[in-house]
């Protein structure tokens, strides 16, 4: 998920490791703690442990003792007692996105942009001087399925009383102030103006159309230029009393406190909320029609958006969909589209693919630009590799790679407060069980070949792909043949 300072958006994309969204679909954190100083004491534990060291083996990950219970309002709590650092991360997951905008497209967004504008008393700029002063950082998002208010603050009793409060206000008395309603309005609406200009955005827009159609997920989480002028101040305070309601809140802490501490602040922070019920969860799409659908777009490169129908975020085949897409193309160099489209043909700087897993069912979709010339070989290159993948399942050597890839880096999933807030959230919001970490990554190390190659089959159908292409119309070019040989990267720059 990407944050937001302000009234940012962005599409969803949620894995839960990566939080994945990965969700999904783009995240950026902020280090949980500056280096250590030089003349900080050093003592065995504190050494840090060589690459040799490790002899191949994964390093250590963080074990999480995941406590969890529920407000007398109905929110659900997740908690994580870490004292390293003093201090704590908050973050309040509601069922608050755009798949609950009903008929005002927008409405989710332009709510969770609204409510560090004004609380009473207080104005946005008076919010942010408030936040600032006490070294606390606020943000909050919205996307498809969710939308997110988080608080980071000093756990010392005087900074962490004083910024809650703010907190409070903010996420339980937003004022929707009619100065900001207009500014903000009017910076969607030029964000719109500008992605008429950006063919990925475009490709994309239309991609999740042809996906979803009339389905929570079909619509643009922004909203359009049609929608946003006519959403009223009343409309935000109707979607955030229902929206922000404590029962359809899921409440994740981390950080220096006590259980004790930690109940005390969840049930301060449910009380805040409006109080009311969790509401009604996404109902599944249908099949969408499969076919490509081109849009003519004056650019060097042409944009190839491959995709169709996933799985939810609790499918059982989740672990093993995950492996075998870090080898089909989720896991950077070295994967099949990565090797095949890039290394030996030089037809792009990047491909990935990748399933989103949402509340009902997200999209898996491949991702890539590629020469105007050359963008038919291309897409049908990567429409061969997917069949060919989904007949016969990755090799041993290629599985064995991933797993112990995924192995390496798992442990950067809970390697901050951030990161473990995170994953909390999703945790309670998709309601996975406690021990899902530990889960999933045993698991993936179970998976065998077969198993791989019969959760793909089952899943994706080469037969059913839902394609959108977004470039100029040039006569095309015949594919380079392969090579081992590193080969040219494409001309341009890639449009993002």
């Amino acid at each position: 998920m990407s944050k937001r300072n302000g009234p940012r958006y962005a599409l969803l994309g949620l894995f839960l490791i990566a939080l994945l969204v990965a969700l999904t679909f783009t995240v950026q954190r902020k280090p949980d703690a500056a280096p250590a100083a030089a003349d900080a004491p050093k003592t065995d534990d504190a050494q840090l442990q060589s690459l040799a060291e490790l002899d191949g083996k994964a390093p250590a990950r963080r074990k999480l003792d995941i406590q969890s219970w529920q407000t007398a309002e109905g929110a659900k709590v997740l908690f994580v007692e870490a004292r390293e650092l003093p201090m704590f991360d908050v973050r309040l997951t509601y069922a608050a996105g755009s798949s609950q905008d009903g008929d005002i497209q927008g409405l989710a967004m332009l709510t969770n942009a609204m409510l560090n504008e004004g609380v009473p008393g207080k104005d946005v700029g008076a919010i942010a001087a408030g936040f600032e002063s006490l070294g606390a950082q606020f943000e909050n998002g919205a996307y498809r399925d969710m939308a997110v208010t988080s608080l980071r603050s000093l756990s010392a009793a005087e900074q962490r009383e004083q910024a809650l409060k703010l907190f409070e206000q903010v996420i339980g008395q937003p004022t929707f102030p009619a100065d900001s309603l207009v500014r903000i309005k009017n910076q969607v609406l030029a964000g719109f103006e500008f992605q008429k200009q950006n063919p990925g955005k475009l490709a994309s827009l239309e991609l999740f159309e042809r996906l979803y159609g009339t389905h929570p997920y079909g619509h643009p989480s922004e909203g359009n230029a049609q929608s946003i002028p006519g959403i009223s101040r009343a409309q935000l305070q109707a979607f955030h009393a229902k929206a922000y309601a404590a029962g359809n809140a899921v409440i994740a802490v981390v950080g220096d406190l006590s259980r004790e501490e930690a109940e005390a602040m969840a049930a301060e922070v449910s009380a805040a909320l409006p109080k009311g019920p969790a509401l009604p969860k996404t109902i599944e799409p249908d099949a969408p029609k499969a076919g490509l659908t081109h849009i003519d777009f004056p650019s060097n490169q042409t944009h190839l958006l491959i995709a169709q129908l996933g799985i939810d975020r609790r499918d059982p085949d989740y672990a093993a969909l995950y492996l075998g897409n870090q080898v089909f193309g989720g896991g950077g160099f070295g994967t099949r589209l990565m090797t095949e489209v890039r290394e030996k043909r030089g037809l792009t700087y990047g491909v990935y693919s990748g399933f989103t897993a949402m509340q009902a069912r997200g999209p898996f979709l491949i991702n890539l630009q590629t020469r105007a010339e050359l963008s038919d070989g291309t897409l049908q290159l990567v429409k061969d590799l997917l069949g060919e993948f989904i007949a016969n399942g990755p090799t041993q050597e290629e599985l064995d790679a991933a797993k112990r890839e995924m192995a390496g880096s798992f442990p950067l999933s809970t390697a901050s407060n951030s990161a473990i807030v995170g994953q909390l959230g999703a945790i309670g919001f998709y309601d996975l069980p406690l021990t899902y970490l530990e889960d999933f990554m045993a698991q993936v190390q179970a998976q065998s070949v077969e198993q791989v190659k019969t959760a793909m089959a089952k899943h994706l159908d080469p037969e059913a792909l839902v394609i959108v292409t977004a470039g100029p119309k040039v006569e095309q070019k015949e594919l380079p043949p392969p090579t081992d040989k590193p080969a040219e990267q494409p001309t341009g720059v890639p449009e993002h």
